[in-house]
This record gives structure tokens, sequence and C-alpha cells, in this order.
């Protein structure tokens, strides 16, 4: 155990506390041992915090935390089923906004990356004109054998993938502890969120990765109507630079100066949705950092996103699900959308009937129809369908948490633009158009040939598959006869494996211990 995140852990936990963040977490579900650690957190809570002021506070205290914090914090906001829906919704308005580190050291991270200096690759090269937790961005003018053109040049953070490895065992040892000490809490997987929190992260922090998910992008959508995506600059991109087409136009979070510049909101509104969901279904592959502060609208109302380090996928049958619920709620068929539940998989059908389920689903949909748009909210449909899935057993299913937080995201913005949005009649005609691609007789056809393809491999891998079974069975008459043994020197070692853990368990307590103690004589004191 490493005693050093321990104290790290109680620092962290100290800030939290003084800002509130503690007040999110309803603690009268928890076992006896955390409720009283949250109770005893609300003692040392900053005076004079609302519900207005929260989320303003717990960004200083995550931006204060430094930047491994703030990815965090964005990244429990699309976790819902762990934090909270009160506690997801207020980390969802998450602002990243770390100070700027010296032009300077930009400058020389360039230079090491492309291997020349920046004079010599780039004609005028700005002060940062963004910053957040990974990267900055900087305004700079290209002159080469294509001609002169303007690019925006993002550069990795200085520092940031060690901040991140030294912060990244405090998140284990939380996450860790979190699971030695609550049992209840073990069917969250601690431990295996901050491993996915761990690949994000380190997917983010290359990025010649996020160059390659423009590009894919790019390829993807080369012939949607009203949305596209920044060109790469490969010659000038690396590990810790990315160089790619600077964009002009209107931040989609300044809807005056969009109005006054002639463009048709509530189009807007629509076609941002409906670009979304195509990337969703359709290619299985979305921006999942749709925010205002990412969304462009140039001259000719083409939408142009960017800052393409947080991405989502999904697989066939996760977009058959998607598709087929959010048509059946369209549809009002209440049935169909808690078939495709149990066809998934995602309910346990010994348990419960596929017409309780629809009955259950019937008491989300009615009251959205039927009502003005702009009174239905996404977020709150969302809201009531984890609260019923709950009831049914439904396990949370991460590979859809994603694309429903960004759902709600996109929908936010897009009632920003029009205040009469109607989530489901800009849906629809994309919606309707993947399911008769996709369930229709062309469809249908394609997964039969599928499945004549899927046939001949299998018949190709079964050689191979009957003699891994002959193994295997032989393996298994054996230990039937002799028994499974251990050496003495495993017996031995799992011996001294249990005793480390339970003293270091025992030193863990004790280092919290002296932790709090610190901490409310500081505050007493």
């Amino acid at each position: 155990m490493n005693v050093a995140a321990l104290f790290r852990m109680a620092g962290a936990g100290w800030v939290l506390a003084r800002e509130g963040a503690f007040a999110m977490v309803d603690p009268t579900p928890l076992p006896g041992a955390p409720r009283f650690a949250i109770r005893m957190a609300r003692l040392i809570e900053r005076r004079g915090i609302d519900e207005e002021t929260r989320s303003e506070r717990l960004t200083a205290a995550l931006n204060r935390l430094g930047p491994s914090y703030v990815k965090l914090g964005q990244f429990l906001a699309t976790r819902p089923d762990i934090v909270g829906q009160a506690t997801a919704e207020a980390l969802g308005r998450l602002r990243d906004e770390i100070e700027p580190f010296p032009d300077a050291e930009a400058r020389a991270m360039i230079a090491e990356a492309l291997g020349r200096p920046v004079e010599d690759l780039f004609t005028e090269f700005s002060p940062p004109i963004a910053a957040a937790s990974i990267a900055q961005v900087h305004k700079a003018e290209i002159a080469d054998a294509a001609g002169s053109r303007a690019v925006a040049v993002k550069v990795l953070r200085p520092g940031i993938r060690r901040r991140f490895r030294s912060d990244l065992d405090t998140f284990y040892q939380g996450a860790r502890m979190v699971e030695r000490f609550d049992p209840a809490a073990r069917r969250l997987r601690p431990v295996a969120v901050v491993d996915t929190l761990a690949r994000t992260v380190t997917i983010e922090m290359d990025l010649r990765l996020e160059a390659a998910a423009l590009s894919e992008m790019a390829d993807a959508c080369a012939d949607d109507p009203g949305f596209r995506v920044p060109a790469v600059e490969w010659d000038y991109t690396a590990r810790d630079v990315l160089t790619l087409e600077w964009v002009e136009g209107i931040k989609l979070s300044d809807v005056d100066t969009l109005r006054a510049a002639g463009h048709d909101l509530p189009l807007l509104a629509r076609r941002l949705m409906q670009a979304f969901l195509r990337h969703a279904l359709r290619d299985g592959f979305f921006h999942a950092d749709m925010h205002q502060g990412n969304l462009f609208v140039e001259a000719d109302a083409t939408i142009v996103a960017v800052d393409y380090g947080i991405m989502g996928r999904l697989s066939p049958a996760e977009r058959r699900f998607l598709a087929e619920v959010l048509f059946g709620f369209i549809r009002r068929d209440y049935r169909r959308v808690a078939e495709v539940h149990f066809e998934a998989g995602y309910v346990p059908g010994e348990q419960h009937t596929v017409d309780d389920f629809a009955q259950a689903l019937r008491a989300i949909g009615e009251p959205i129809h039927g009502q003005r748009a702009r009174d239905i909210s996404m977020a709150r449909l969302l809201t009531l369908l984890f609260e019923v899935t709950e009831l049914f057993d439904m396990q949370t299913r991460p590979e859809l948490l994603l694309v429903q937080k960004t759902m709600v995201v996109v929908e936010g913005v897009s009632r920003s633009l029009d205040p009469d949005f109607d989530m489901w009649s800009a849906s629809e005609p994309v919606v309707r158009e993947w399911i008769e691609r996709h369930l229709g007789p062309a469809g249908q056809l394609e997964l039969a040939a599928d499945g004549v393809g899927a046939l001949g491999r299998l018949a190709t891998e079964l050689p191979r598959l009957a003699e891994r079974a002959n193994r295997l069975s032989a393996e298994m008459d054996r230990m039937a006869e002799h028994g499974l043994r251990l050496d003495p020197e495993t017996i031995a070692g799992i011996g001294q494996s249990e005793a480390r853990a339970g003293r270091w368990g025992r030193v863990a307590l004790w280092v919290i211990a002296v932790a709090a103690a610190l901490a409310a004589l500081r505050w007493l004191f």
C-alpha cells in the first residue's frame, strides 16, 4: 500500500470537503463508516455555499487540485450510476480552466516534438488563446508549398504525464479502499472505473491519436449536410503537438452574435442533434464532448466541431439497441422498447417479465407526449429511465452512459439556440432512416450474408477447437483422478500475501485517522 498516496488522498479530501463537494452525496443509503465520514466532512465545509454556487466551488476545488482531478470530474460526469444524478449534473457543468503555461515552455515543447524551432515552422505564433487541463492552444501561420494559412496549434502541458501517473496512484488507492471496506460499493467496480479513466486520459495525452480521430471522423462525415471537421496538418503534428486548420466562425455559445449574423437558430439546433445521432448510429463513432465551447458556425451555417480528445464508440449491437429504444419512445411502442432490453440481456428475464417492464416504461413515456417541446427534458427522461431500470435489476451499461450523457449535452446546446426545440421530431428522421436501412429487407439480407461468412470462418476453426477440447478433457480427467495440488512455495506465497494485506490495511486506517485528526485541528485552530 502506497502511504504517500494516502496522504495525497487526505489532502484532496480536505480541499473537496472545504468547497462543499460532499454536500451533493446523500449519505442515507451508505454503510455506517462512509456515512460517518461524509457527515464529518460536512463539518469543515466552507460557510455560505448554496446550490447556485456549488458547481462554481466544485470547479475551483478540482482546478486547484490539478489537471488529473479535473479529468476525473469530467469522467465521473458520465457515470451518474456511481456519483448520483445531482452530482453528475454538477460535474457536467465543470469548466476546465487552468492557467496557461509560459509561452517559452510551449515553444520548447514544439521544438522538441517537431525537431525544429518555432521560428522555422511558423511565420507567426501567438500567445495561448485557450488553456485546459491537458493542453493549451495557440494561433499560428504556416507558409509552405501549399500556401499560407492560419492554423491552431495544440501543445501538451509540460509534465502532465508524470503528474497524472502520480495522481493515478492516489485514485487507485482510493478505489481499492472502497472495494475493501465497503462491500456494497463493489458492484460499481471502482477499480475498473479508474482503469477506464486511465485508458481514456492516456489516449487523450497522445495528440497523434486525437489527430487520427479527427481524420476518421472527417472521412465518416465527408458527405454530411451542414457539419464538418477541421483538417489535420500531419507534417506539424506529433505526440505532444497537434496542428489543424484554424476555424473562422462564431461559437455556438454566442447566441446573440449568431442571431445578428442572420443564422436560422432552430435550423442549427436540429442540424446539431441530427449530426450527433447520425455519427452515433450510422458510424458508431461520435464526438463525446460537444459542449458549446467546442462548436463553431461558419458563414454558410456549417457547424464545425473541435477538440476530439474524448470520443465514443458503439458496437453494432449497441447501435441497434439505442435506435430501437429511441424509435420505440417516438412511436410510443413501449412493449418493443421492453423487448429490446430483454433481447440484449440487460434485464434478467428469469426475474422479470416484458409486460411489467413495458408498463414501467409507459409511466416514463406517456407524460412527455402531448407536452410542449420546451417542457420535455432528455435529462429528466434519462433520470426516470435509470430509476426504472434499477427497479428491474438492470446492470449499468458503461458503453451506453457516454452516448446518453452526450445526448443530454447536445440537447442542452440545441435548447440554448431554440427554446422550443423538439428532441423527438429532430431525432425521428435519422432514427427512422437507420431502422429502415438496418432492420428492413436490405438490412436482413446483410445480416444473412454476415451469418454465412461467420459459419465459414467457424468451419475453418473447427479442427483447432476440437484439438483444444481434447486437451482440456484430458486435463480434467487428470485433475479428477489426482486432485488439484499446490506446491509448498505457492502455499507459502499466499500466506505471506495475506499477511501483508492485513498489515497494510491496519496501517492505512491509522494514516487516515491521523490525517483526519490533523484536518480537524487545522479547522479548529
